[in-house]
């Protein structure tokens, strides 16, 4: 069964770093499609951050330049960068993975910019 562990989210001042990382396992992870989502309080779970299986990434306007994600095949990992982190980033970010029409979520972890 596929399960997918977030790590390494918490409370950091407004222009900190964080870095999430997502444990895969029981899956053949090179063959899916990687992303981040978050949800803030209030609104919607929104893209992040993704990267597809051969390379090419694509992030929300809101992040581009301050975050960056990047997947470890042979570990199958996922990481998320976060730079310059604002306190409107706040929110609980989620890890996905899809291949076709399957896809899988995990649990989640709380990022908190704020001072």
């Amino acid at each position: 069964q596929v399960q997918l562990v977030e790590s390494g989210g918490g409370l950091v001042q407004p222009g900190g770093s964080l870095r999430l990382s997502c444990t895969v396992s029981g899956s053949i992870f090179s063959g899916y499609a990687v992303g981040w989502y978050r949800q803030a309080p209030g609104k919607q779970r929104d893209l992040v951050a993704s990267m597809t299986t051969d390379g090419s990434t694509n992030y929300a306007d809101s992040v581009k330049g301050r975050f960056t994600i990047s997947r470890v095949n042979v570990k199958g990992t996922v990481y998320l960068q976060m730079n310059s982190l604002k306190p409107e980033d706040t929110a609980v970010y989620y890890c996905n993975i899809r291949r076709a029409a399957r896809e899988y979520w995990g649990q989640g972890t709380q990022v908190t910019v704020s001072s």
